[in-house]
C-alpha cells in the first residue's frame, strides 16, 4: 500500500474516533458546569475541557476569556480548531474521499452523509435544550461508520492501519480525559470524597461510556483507584488504556506479518503493552498517577511518530 494511502486511512479513523471523543467531552464539562457552584467555578470546568481536547491554547488566542457559549462553538462549529467536530468530520471526509475505493459503499455512506448533515447546522440553533441530542448524533455517527468498517470490510492492510488510528487516539483520549480530572478537578482535599467529587467521577466514567460496565465489573460505590484501574489497566474494558494497546498490537503485529518487517513501532506498541499487562493501581497511585499518565501520552506520540516513519506516511 502507497504510503499516502497508509497514511489517510489511519488518519481518516483517528479523525472519526477524535470526534465523538470531543462530543463525550463537551458533555461531561456541560454536566459539571450544570452544578451548582459558586464564584467562578465553572471557569476551571471549561478549561480542563478545553486542556484535555488539546483546544485551550487555541480557545485563548481566538476568545480569551472562558465562556460557555464560546467554548461549545469552538469545540463543535469552529474549522480554526483542528480538533473542533467541524474540522474533524471534514478531514474525515476529505481523507475517506481521497481513497474512496479502499473504503466499501457503506463506510463512504455514513461518512459522507455524516459531514453533510453537521455540515447543514447553523451554530445559533444549538441552544442547551439541544445540546446533548447534537452530542448523541455525534456520537452515533462515529458508532455507524465504525460497524460498517467492522462488518464489510476486508481484513487486510485497509482494515488494519484504520484499527492502529481508531486505538491510538481513543488511548491518547482516555489518558487525557484521566489526568485532566485527577490533576486539575481536585485541586484541594476538601473536596475529595465529596458529594461534588463523586459526581465528577461518574461524569468521567459516563464520559467514556462506562458508568454502568463499571457497576458490573466492582459493583461498590464510584471510588478514584477503581476508576483508575478500570481506565488504565482493565483489559475488558473497550476505552481502557491496557485494551487499547491490545488491540493496536495485535494490527501491528497483523501488518508486519503482511509486509514481511518490523519496525521500531512494533516494540513500542509491545513495550507499553507489557506495561500495562504488568502495572498494580496500587504502584501507580505511590508513585503517582500523574507521571505514569504523562509517560504512557508520550509513548502514544512517539508511536504515532514512529508508525508515520515505518509505513513512510510523508512520501
Amino acid at each position: 500500500m502507497l504510503g499516502r494511502t497508509a497514511n489517510d486511512l489511519f488518519w481518516l479513523s483517528r479523525y472519526i474516533e477524535r470526534a465523538e471523543n470531543i462530543a463525550r467531552l463537551i458533555e461531561v464539562g456541560y454536566r459539571i458546569v450544570l452544578l451548582p457552584r459558586e464564584g467562578e467555578g465553572f471557569h476551571q470546568e471549561w478549561r480542563s475541557t478545553l486542556e484535555s481536547g488539546g483546544c485551550l491554547n487555541g480557545y485563548v488566542a481566538r476568545h480569551g476569556e472562558l465562556e460557555t457559549r464560546n467554548v461549545i462553538d469552538y469545540m463543535l462549529f469552529d474549522t480554526s480548531n483542528p480538533s473542533s467536530i467541524a474540522s474533524c468530520l471534514a478531514g474525515a471526509r476529505r481523507n475517506g474521499r481521497a481513497q474512496r475505493t479502499a473504503l466499501t459503499r457503506e463506510m463512504w455512506e455514513s461518512l459522507n452523509s455524516a459531514w453533510l448533515e453537521f455540515s447543514a447546522i447553523k451554530p445559533s440553533s444549538v441552544t442547551s435544550n439541544s445540546l446533548p441530542e447534537l452530542l448523541d448524533w455525534v456520537r452515533s455517527r462515529s458508532a455507524l461508520y465504525r460497524g460498517a468498517m467492522l462488518n464489510t470490510i476486508l481484513r487486510n492492510d485497509t482494515y488494519y492501519f484504520s484499527q492502529v488510528g481508531t486505538f491510538i487516539e481513543r488511548a491518547d483520549s482516555t489518558a487525557r480525559i484521566l489526568d485532566v480530572k485527577y490533576y486539575h478537578l481536585l485541586p484541594s482535599s476538601e473536596m475529595v470524597g465529596s458529594g461534588k467529587d463523586n459526581f465528577q467521577w461518574q461524569s468521567i466514567l459516563r464520559s467514556v461510556s462506562a458508568h454502568r460496565s463499571y457497576r458490573w465489573v466492582f459493583k461498590d460505590s464510584v471510588r478514584p483507584l477503581r476508576i483508575a484501574e478500570y481506565l488504565i489497566l482493565h483489559r475488558q474494558m473497550p476505552r481502557s488504556l491496557r485494551s487499547c494497546y491490545d488491540e493496536m498490537t495485535d494490527a501491528l503485529q497483523q501488518l508486519a506479518i503482511l509486509y514481511g518487517t518490523r519496525h521500531p513501532c512494533h516494540i513500542t506498541a509491545e513495550s507499553t503493552r507489557d506495561l500495562l499487562m504488568d502495572a498494580e493501581i496500587q504502584s501507580i497511585f505511590q508513585t503517582g498517577l500523574h507521571e505514569f499518565v504523562q509517560d504512557l501520552i508520550a509513548r502514544n506520540n512517539r508511536l504515532g511518530h514512529e508508525i508515520s516513519q515505518a509505513y513512510h506516511f510523508t512520501d
